[in-house]
């Protein structure tokens, strides 16, 4: 519910608000392929693994941050406290959509290479609940859908911005296998992540997008030339910025970030 004509609306209140909204509501985030549009989707699948692409299942979020859409941040962090209950049955049904929407994906006829899912659980300062919290809401789901996409031959790539450094040997544990975009102005550091964490854990993302605009070429040249020799040791690192391309980054630059990757990313190339 907003208000305004802004183009970032102010959020006035949320459809569900109460336990008895998710109660009267809850239903709607069942399986329902009815708004599925199977042959197309079916058919870009094909084409990109045609391709020879690593096409992954997305699922837009899951865990804390998909709650948090339809309830409130501050509904449902206080509902972690005074009603856990509820907290752990709508993450749940989040998690029960996902491997239904998978599992019928599947028996479709849909491939996948692996999987890539979101759950923004910081800021940056810091995470938004403690590691007894994440411990006790996010990763009993966390873990059963690391298992069941790990089952189907698929490798969990996870999605989370902000300072998310205490959730890394948690992350690990529940089991997924690769972290996404580590946000370089909120503390994630890609070479320390590397160094202490690189043996159990790939890594995604950690190209400062700020350095990208900076009008001193040698910014850019040097974020990349001093991260991605170190991360891509041993493989497990993927490039990417550590958050969305800012607008003021011009096509020479972002080419330019491209051609430094190739320069200190290829194996057996200059670094």
């Amino acid at each position: 519910m907003f208000k305004g004509k802004e183009s970032v609306p102010e959020t006035i209140d949320f459809t569900i608000n109460s336990r008895a909204a998710w109660e009267e509501h809850k239903s709607r985030l069942t399986w329902n392929e009815s708004r599925v549009d199977w042959e197309a989707g079916l058919a870009a699948n094909q084409v990109y693994r045609n391709k020879g692409l690593f096409v992954t299942y997305q699922a837009g979020c899951f865990g804390y941050d998909f709650v948090q859409r339809f309830a409130g941040a501050p509904t449902v962090l206080k509902a972690m406290i005074d009603d856990p209950a509820w907290v752990k049955e709508m993450i749940n049904a989040v998690a029960d959509l996902i491997t239904a929407a998978v599992e019928e994906m599947l028996r479709r006829g849909f491939q996948f290479d692996g999987a890539f899912i979101a759950n923004d659980m910081g800021y940056r300062n810091g995470t938004f609940f403690s590691c007894a919290m994440y411990n006790a809401f996010e990763f009993p789901s966390q873990k059963r859908l690391c298992d069941f996409f790990h089952s189907r031959g698929m490798p969990v790539i996870l999605h989370t911005d902000g300072n998310v450094n205490q959730f890394i040997p948690l992350f690990i544990e529940a089991g997924f296998d690769c972290l996404q975009p580590l946000e370089v102005k909120a503390g994630m550091d890609l070479v320390g992540l590397k160094r202490d964490y690189g043996d159990r854990l790939a890594f995604m993302g950690g190209i400062d997008a700020r350095a990208m605009a900076d009008p001193d070429p040698s910014v850019i040249e040097h974020e990349i030339a001093t991260k991605i020799p170190v991360a891509k040791q041993g493989g497990g690192y993927i490039y990417h910025s550590d958050h969305s391309v800012p607008d003021n980054v011009s096509f020479e630059q972002y080419q330019r970030a491209l051609e430094l990757v190739k320069k200190h990313g290829l194996y057996g190339g200059a670094s």
